[in-house]
């Protein structure tokens, strides 16, 4: 039988184990010349979805600024383009442009390699586990922890 301090254990280790997997995004974003918050953007415009400031800054829990900040910097850099949405012309999609378009499939295809090959390594059994068992975690936190489910899904 685990104790109350068995758990607490594991539950450090989790919570290491989700630091280092930010800062090893964080150090590979940056190894390429971006942030981990720029990266996720990417990620966000390349979606099939309609991406606004708003969509991403609500999907990766990102301050309103940081994303101004950053679409800022594709835009200076030619990378993306916002255009007015026909359901709502004060709010502004993101579009890759044809560099940003180039610029985004090199990025994201080189991370989509390594996450592949990490996959691989695991084995389908492992990472499909890790993903239910990530689910299961998540899915408890929101219940026991009182968030209401479309508080979170509105990206």
């Amino acid at each position: 039988m685990n104790s109350a301090h068995d758990y607490a254990l594991e539950l450090k280790r989790y919570y290491k184990i989700w630091q280092e997997t930010n800062v090893a995004y964080e150090e590979w974003a940056k190894q390429r010349g971006i942030s981990s918050c720029c990266l996720n953007a990417l990620i966000s415009i390349d979606s099939k979805d309609a991406c606004t400031q708003k969509s991403i800054s609500q999907h990766w829990a990102m301050p309103k600024q940081t994303v101004n900040m950053i679409l800022k910097d594709l835009q200076n850099k030619g990378y993306v383009q916002l255009v007015p949405m026909q359901s709502d012309r004060r709010a502004k999609r993101i579009v890759f442009t044809t560099a940003g378009k180039a610029f985004a499939d090199s990025v994201l295809g080189e991370l989509s390699s390594v996450e592949l090959a990490v996959a691989e390594r695991m084995g389908f059994d492992t990472i499909r586990r890790v993903n239910e068992d990530s689910e299961c975690f998540l899915n408890l936190f929101k219940q026991l922890g009182g968030i209401r489910h479309d508080e979170h899904e509105q990206a």
